[in-house]
This record gives C-alpha cells, sequence and structure tokens, in this order.
C-alpha cells in the first residue's frame, strides 16, 4: 500500500501564496491524471484541479485565476500554486487520480492542512 504524501501547506493570511506538492508512486502517476482535492470539516471531499498526462489542465470555479496545478513526470510529483488566498480555502488538501480512473489501489494519503486567516 502506497499513499501519495502531500506536502506544503501551512499557515497564511489572506492574499497570501501556497505551494502544494503531492508525491505518488510511480504506478498512480505514470501516464495518468491526477488531481488535487479538498474537503472541509462535515463536507464531501470536492475536486479542486485536475490535470492530465499530457499537462492539460481544468479547475472548479471558485479557484480559477488563483491556483495553477502543474506537473514533473521525472519526479512522480504534482503542485498546486495557490495565489491571492482566501479565508474559504481554509481545508485539509489531498491529491489523487480522478474518480472516473480511480483503481483500488490508488490510495488517499494524510493530506496537508491549509489555514487562510482574514
Amino acid at each position: 500500500q502506497v499513499q501519495p504524501v502531500e506536502s506544503g501547506g501551512g499557515l497564511v493570511q489572506a492574499g497570501g501564496s501556497l505551494r502544494l506538492s503531492c508525491a505518488a508512486s510511480g504506478s498512480m502517476f505514470n501516464d495518468r491524471a491526477m488531481a488535487w482535492y479538498r474537503q472541509a470539516p462535515g463536507k464531501q471531499r470536492e475536486v479542486v484541479a485536475i490535470i492530465t498526462s499530457d499537462g492539460d489542465t481544468s479547475y472548479v470555479e471558485p479557484v480559477k485565476g488563483r491556483f495553477t496545478v502543474s506537473r514533473d513526470n521525472a519526479k512522480n510529483t504534482m503542485y498546486l500554486q495557490m495565489n491571492s488566498l482566501k479565508p474559504e480555502d481554509t481545508t485539509i488538501y489531498y491529491c489523487n487520480t480522478p474518480l472516473r480512473i480511480r483503481r483500488p489501489d490508488d490510495y488517499w494519503g494524510q493530506g496537508t492542512q491549509v489555514t487562510v486567516s482574514s
């Protein structure tokens, strides 16, 4: 069982920036789309951004223009650059594959906490 490892979270003031990283196994990452998710307490986990194996990206409306997803295929690592952070971005961020291609061995990691103060 190999879980991805998310890192880079922290406490930042509104308007600030953070860069999250997701280090995954080759079996999860190679030639596959990857996604960032977030889950607020009491709410369902939601997708934030998706990046295909070719680098095409898509975002949910609340983060468009503020977040940028990228990947380094040589390092099996995905990133999420978060700018102009808002208090409503506060939650735990996770990475995994998009649901439509998820396999039973695509495990969830521990996530990384992002806290944005007003």
